[in-house]
């Protein structure tokens, strides 16, 4: 469509030339529809980029979701180890505590019945008291093992979430990218597209209210016509009269 307009406009120029052999006629109005299918695919263009960033934001929501969920699951699990460590805690305090009771009740007994095996007996308490500590001291390092767990897991916790704001950044360095790589590939088309409608209507003259200048060429050579019949043939040949 592009060469035929500026064959026309080649016509345009060369009056004397376009005597002897001229175009087919192309009206104002198929100019103006090509342009307006010109500019349709601009706005197709537009509104498919529009689809692309609402794809984008999507997946973006979607692995936000994602990311939320993980969170929540290591959350009930990090819940759920501190209600274990709870009951263990619990349940080694009853342990302990029926051990105290079954022990007091034994010496009272064999103090009743043997005052000879009291020194004796107050040696096995004593080792046992000893054991109790030792247990108490294993109960300790068990929570300092927590405390270490907890430590590292906070620690991949900040690890996730500054791979979390990494990731962020990057994906909207990306939709910045892509925004403005489509702008640059677009805006010349459009500029060009300008600078063919300004140059048509400059050399066609399109806005002149005396008709275009392929109107006056035609209206020119019909008047020539009445005079010439070689004229009047060929623009019969042409469907121009």
């Amino acid at each position: 469509m592009i060469k035929i307009l500026l064959l026309l406009v080649s016509i345009a120029v060369s009056a004397p030339a376009a005597a002897v052999d001229v175009a087919p006629r192309i009206s104002d109005r198929e100019i103006i529809e090509s342009l307006a299918d010109l500019k349709a695919g601009q706005k197709s263009l537009e509104a498919k980029m529009d689809l692309r960033f609402n794809a984008m934001q999507e997946q973006i929501d979607q692995r936000s979701a994602v990311i939320d969920q993980r969170f929540a699951t290591m959350q009930e699990k990090i819940e759920q180890r501190f209600a274990a460590a709870d009951q263990r805690f619990t349940a080694a305090q009853e342990l302990i505590d029926q051990r105290f009771t079954a022990m007091q009740e034994q010496v009272d007994q064999r103090f009743t019945a043997m005052q000879e095996q009291i020194d004796q007996r107050f040696n096995a308490v004593d080792q046992r008291f000893v054991a109790v500590d030792q247990r108490f001291n294993a109960v300790d390092q068990r929570f300092v093992a927590v405390d270490q767990r907890f430590e590292a897991i906070e620690r991949q916790l900040d690890f996730i979430q500054q791979l979390m704001l990494v990731t962020i950044a990057g994906i909207f360095g990306l939709i910045g990218f892509i925004i403005w790589d489509r702008y640059s590939t677009l805006r010349p088309m459009d500029t060009r597209l300008r600078r063919l409608e300004e140059d048509l209507e400059r050399d066609l003259e399109l806005q002149s209210p005396e008709g275009s200048r392929l109107t006056r060429l035609i209206h020119a050579l019909r008047e020539l016509a009445k005079e010439d019949k070689k004229v009047e043939a060929i623009l019969r040949s042409f469907s121009l009269l």
